[in-house]
């Protein structure tokens, strides 16, 4: 079953990530296929420091070899 981990900076609204994972789960379902209770979908906020302390060289640069899409920029 399709889970899905996504990391973005604090400061969006409710409705926007609401919304973020709804598309997320409609673009997996046109795709992958099967119906919304296989898919789970995990959303964690932080601070720009957090980002630039623990995500970006944690997360995304410690994983660089299993990312799908490249990141366009440095920290």
């Amino acid at each position: 079953m399709p889970h899905f981990q996504i990391n973005l900076l604090e400061g969006k609204s409710e409705e926007q990530k609401k919304e973020l994972v709804a598309e997320v789960i409609k673009a997996a379902q046109k795709v992958v296929g099967m119906g919304d209770d296989s898919y789970s979908v995990a959303l964690e906020e932080y601070s720009t420091e957090e980002w630039k302390n623990e995500v970006y060289p944690n997360k995304i640069m410690a994983n660089e070899e299993i990312l799908v899409k490249k990141l366009g920029y440095t920290m």
